[in-house]
């Protein structure tokens, strides 16, 4: 089944943490307030009033991270026995780039 984000929705998949930085510290769910993620599909954006679309700034392939907030299980979504995230791109903290 093949499904697409509405407005400025994005569907999500979570990646595996890290489990331990660089320096030897075992992370747990608790001490990280980010989950990283990959960008599936987006929504085509949002319409101002005067009918101009807002275009996504996210776009498939990227990597993102969000809240643990904002991963919470009433945005989580199993579709054909996979396991998603659906947010508004509102929520997202970043998205990772190439650039520095």
């Amino acid at each position: 089944m093949k499904m697409k984000p509405m407005g400025d929705m994005v569907l999500l998949t979570k990646q595996d943490g890290q489990e331990t930085t660089k320096a030897g510290i075992i992370l747990t769910s608790s001490t990280t307030n980010h989950v990283n993620a990959d960008v599936v599909a987006v929504g085509p954006g949002l319409f101002t009033l005067t009918g101009d679309r807002i275009p996504m700034t996210v776009k498939p392939g990227d990597t993102v991270m969000v809240t643990t907030q904002s991963a919470k299980e009433h945005n989580q979504i199993k579709l054909d026995d996979v396991s998603y995230i659906l947010l508004r791109e509102s929520e997202i903290s970043m998205v990772s780039t190439s650039e520095v």
